[in-house]
């Protein structure tokens, strides 16, 4: 995870509708970037759907909310109709976001190893300074945390 107090790093990435978005995009306003492994499995839906439902009062809190993962922008398109989701979900096939943030780290199914996208989240202020740093969360409590945290 990165240091809480230091500045955010910048990225630009397709969100769902093939549209380039900046960090930067957002100054001024509260940013919740939350890393999750896939579209569409369970514990993704369960937190996405989580964060839309909570997203007006995230938007009546100024803050708007992110979410990244290796996901083609097509499958986040998908994702997002399929659910409803109202905030932006970025497309990171490269991972270099991901690996920017340090989420990305060696993981263990069926006792293979592989590198996977740790469900992390990060709260950013409105001049781009970490304010929130949170590994391993838990899909289905983090966004009530996060709404709680802003």
């Amino acid at each position: 995870m990165l240091e809480v107090g230091s500045k955010a790093p910048d990225f630009t990435l397709k969100d769902q509708n093939g549209e380039e978005r900046s960090l930067s995009d957002y100054k001024g306003k509260k940013v919740i970037l939350y890393f999750y492994p896939k579209d569409m499995t369970s514990g993704c839906s369960k937190q996405a759907c989580r964060f839309a439902e909570l997203y007006p009062q995230f938007r009546e809190k100024d803050a708007v909310v992110l979410g990244v993962s290796k996901d083609s922008v097509s499958s986040h398109k998908k994702f997002e109709e399929k659910f409803g989701l109202p905030f932006t979900i970025l497309s990171d096939t490269a991972q270099e976001v991901i690996k920017a943030y340090d989420v990305l780290k060696e993981k263990s199914m069926y006792g293979k190893k592989y590198m996977g996208v740790v469900r992390s989240t990060y709260l950013i202020d409105e001049e781009g300074i970490i304010q929130k740093a949170f590994g391993n969360v838990k899909a289905g409590e983090n966004p009530d945390q996060m709404l709680n945290e802003i």
